[in-house]
């Protein structure tokens, strides 16, 4: 019988994923609430067929993707539960803690089926018609089971992301939210702030107009779906607000050794910044030299130790 996996919510990651796997011959039946989504994902060939509810969707599924923004996630796990479905399930969603939450609300535990997934991976575009093949290729996934997932539901959904060409990694709850905040979260906040308050300083268009490559770069994320990110940065408010802090203390500091004019302390700040950007640039290139060896080791270790942090 043909593998047949339901998607719910065909954005830029759900019809990323679903083209992903009907080139493996996957069956891939998609719903989303927005039925545009729905009718150009099928126009694309995204998907093989939509739903026209979750229940729908799910029914015959061998695994069900919610990829659906974390607010949403209540709605959706009620209406799987509803339906009855009880097979594997994984998730999409930048934050972890929260998605738990509405698991237990909902079913008033955590299912050993599920097993919580975030691919490090994405665009500034977004929408199902924004999809392509190989968007989670040569990036990281994270899962992070809890010590009641079932491991074979946790290899399922590995090797899925594996076939993807994603390297996954196993993390706990509490650290994956934490690393998030500060490697994603909070650069994602201050590319919204800094936009927002450039916009707003007179003639903001030949601000844009003559900006280099780094203003650029930098800005781009904050092209990115403001639905999405006003609910990443909601359910993860105590990690972001932690590291926030952190930086707010560091920009203050550094605004006033620029206000005290002090050339060299402003000199050793940014050397330093400079040597720690080069080391981990140097440790990622040797890293991804052998990726296969390190997400081995790293999901051994996690198997071995999945109540401590990687």
């Amino acid at each position: 019988m043909r593998k047949r996996v339901a998607i719910i919510g065909l954005g830029l990651i759900g019809g990323s994923i679903a083209l992903g796997l009907r080139r493996q011959k996957i069956e891939v039946v998609a719903f989303d609430r927005n039925k545009e989504s729905l009718i150009e994902g099928l126009r694309l060939g995204v998907t093989d067929r939509s739903a026209d509810s979750i229940a729908e969707a799910v029914t015959g599924a061998n695994l069900v993707i919610i990829a659906v923004p974390v607010l949403a996630m209540a709605s959706v796990l009620k209406e799987i539960k509803a339906c009855g479905y009880a097979g594997l399930m994984t998730d999409v969603g930048s934050v972890k803690q929260p998605v738990l939450e509405e698991f237990i609300a909902v079913y008033g535990e955590v299912p050993d089926q599920f097993v919580p997934g975030h691919p490090i991976a994405g665009s500034e575009k977004h929408g199902v018609s924004a999809a392509y093949e190989s968007l989670f290729r040569q990036h990281r996934v994270l899962l992070t089971p809890l010590d009641n997932t079932d491991q074979i539901a946790v290899q399922e959904v590995r090797q899925l992301w594996q076939s993807l060409g994603a390297e996954v990694s196993l993390l706990t709850v509490e650290h994956h939210d934490s690393v998030l905040a500060q490697t994603s979260h909070l650069p994602h906040l201050l590319a919204y702030a800094l936009i927002d308050t450039l916009s707003g300083q007179g003639d903001s268009l030949e601000i844009f107009e003559y900006a280099a490559g780094g203003l650029r770069d930098f800005s781009r994320i904050a092209a990115s779906d403001p639905t999405m990110w006003r609910d990443i940065f909601m359910s993860n408010r105590g990690p972001l607000l932690a590291i926030l802090d952190q930086y707010s203390q560091d920009l203050l500091e550094l605004r006033s050794v620029i206000e005290a004019g002090d050339g060299n302390e402003l000199f050793d700040r940014l050397s330093r910044s400079k040597a720690a950007r080069d080391h981990f640039s140097s440790l990622l290139q040797q890293r991804h030299e052998q990726p296969q060896l390190s997400s081995e080791l790293s999901s051994e270790l996690a198997l071995k130790a999945p109540g401590e942090d990687k």
